[in-house]
């Protein structure tokens, strides 16, 4: 295992904000459907730009091999607040003036290496409604297994990122993802098992 992977994180302090760069913490006022007033606390992101109104990208990449069943590019990193690497669809913020579609490209290409072409979008929607009003789409991205680019593809990581790329086949998703759960010790974005479930639930209908 290479010396960078994000196995080798670790927490070395964790401190309380009202305001960080990346996050705002509010106190909601409001009354229920009683009129009866309530409080309600709630996490904001403070990158979130006008263009689209969105926070953030999550992309389905599916590789059609010539040969093989299909597969479905998704990428490791250690996230802090879980104290875990987590498996996840590769995603990223929408930047200032950035589309939708540009930032799926973007993502996908630095995140795994892979040069693809956005074809269509979810609606918006939101992560954890009961603790943040962060937003996202699912974009999908189609991946051309003959462009040179993708032959041996390059990501091409921002300082500071430690994202390993791979890959698991779709016709099996939901058992390959708790197979690499049990092996490595990792855990799992709800995004991606919800998704992979879903194909799962489709088989059985």
């Amino acid at each position: 295992m290479s010396k960078l992977s994000p196995y080798n994180a670790r927490h070395v302090l964790v401190e309380n904000l009202d305001q960080g760069k990346w996050i705002q913490t509010r106190k909601i006022n409001y009354q229920d459907p009683t009129g009866s007033d309530r409080v309600w606390e709630m996490a904001v992101r403070t990158t979130r730009t006008a263009t689209t109104n969105v926070d953030a990208v999550s992309i389905v990449s599916v590789l059609h091999h010539p040969d093989r069943p299909k597969e479905i590019v998704l990428v490791k990193q250690y996230r802090p607040p879980t104290q875990k690497v987590v498996l996840e669809l590769p995603a990223g913020l929408i930047d200032p003036k950035e589309l939708i579609e540009s930032t799926a490209e973007r993502e996908l290409l630095e995140e795994t290496g892979y040069h693809g072409k956005f074809a269509r979008q979810s609606i918006v929607t939101y992560s954890d409604p009961g603790l943040t009003n962060a937003n996202m789409v699912l974009a999908y991205v189609d991946v051309d297994l003959s462009d040179v680019h993708n032959k041996l593809p390059q990501p091409q990581l921002e300082d500071g990122e430690f994202i390993e790329t791979f890959t698991l086949p779709l016709n099996n998703l939901l058992a390959e993802l708790e197979a690499v759960i049990q092996r490595e010790g990792c855990t799992v974005d709800a995004r991606l098992y919800h998704f992979a479930v879903g194909l799962d639930l489709a088989k059985q209908l």
